[in-house]
């Protein structure tokens, strides 16, 4: 006759995990929707179950222990296996429906999501999209913890382990004060920026690499002296005649430029693009799902936009 050990549930888990991310009852259960207490009882019944005291429990903060540290890693796996035979499920009945946690980039977020959502709305009603703005770094570390489902990044960008579709070309403009010789041009080449001051987005943001390989510069030949963290911010300091930047045309078909006197032009070359993709783990059973998101997408932006002139 088996006997079966007593099992901790995946709610204690997630329970133990929300603790390890915010180190304070009080946040974890407001971020489990649960009174503290009942967050307090969850992980006392966990430790019970183990045998083993995985929280030491201060008057000022709350710290994992190192076997709760390995709990707490393990945990993350486990419930994104559990969440994962959850999604094979729901994955048979129909094409997206149900929960979806997406996680977007700040250079991608504000242009693009407004774009095709609505879209998504009317194609698929019963799909119930949760939305993280990050950047890539953090955005990959949740996606592998199982926090979230999928990811909206720009590429070139380094994604081992995980599957990816790229669906879309998103050419760099230069953007430039007023009066700017770039003016001139119908187009701006790489050389044109030579001895430029380029404008560039604080690190970690994807796009300042993305930014700089465009150019054909480096961080030491850029003649960079101050960082933005956001684009608004950069078209911002180029209307106040700071320097040069580079603009994703999504943004720039967005009007991002529009209300200032910030100028913009394409550039040449094939090479001055980003490219947009979608990112899920190797292990998701919603793959055809995702795909088929993808290429929505990349049918959805082809649809022409209002008319609106680049040129101020």
């Amino acid at each position: 006759m088996a006997i079966f050990k007593p099992l901790p549930t995946v709610t204690q888990l997630r329970h133990l995990i929300a603790l390890s991310d915010h180190g304070h009852f009080g946040r974890a259960a407001e971020a489990c929707f649960i009174t503290q207490s009942s967050l307090s009882t969850s992980i006392r019944e966990l430790e019970r179950t183990l045998g083993h005291q995985l929280v030491e429990r201060t008057k000022r903060k709350v710290m994992m222990s190192p076997l709760g540290n390995e709990i707490v890693a393990r945990a993350r796996h486990v419930v994104t296996d559990i969440e994962d035979i959850c999604d094979v499920v729901t994955a048979a009945r129909a094409p997206l429906i149900g929960p979806l946690r997406l996680g977007v980039i700040p250079s991608i977020a504000p242009f693009l999501l407004p774009r095709v959502l609505p879209a998504v709305r009317r194609a698929y009603p019963e799909l119930k999209l949760y939305l993280r703005e990050a950047l890539s770094a953090s955005l990959l570390r949740q996606l592998a913890d199982g926090e979230l489902d999928l990811l909206l990044i720009a590429f070139p960008y380094p994604i081992k382990d995980f599957d990816f579709h790229i669906f879309a070309e998103d050419p760099f403009w230069v953007a430039f004060p007023k009066g700017h010789a770039c003016g001139l041009k119908e187009q701006v080449s790489i050389q044109d920026l030579k001895d430029q001051h380029l404008m560039l987005l604080e690190e970690g943001h994807c796009l300042r690499d993305q930014t700089l390989k465009a150019a054909g510069l480096s961080v030491l030949d850029s003649g960079n002296d101050f960082q933005a963290p956001s684009l608004f911010t950069l078209v911002q300091m180029v209307d106040n005649g700071l320097g040069l930047t580079l603009l994703p045309k999504m943004a720039v078909d967005t009007g991002l430029a529009k209300s200032t006197g910030v100028q913009v032009r394409p550039m040449e070359g094939k090479q001055a693009s980003r490219q947009i993709g979608l990112v899920w783990r190797k292990t998701s059973a919603r793959t055809a799902e995702f795909r088929k998101l993808a290429e929505f997408f990349k049918d959805e932006l082809a649809t022409p936009l209002a008319p609106r002139s680049a040129k101020p």
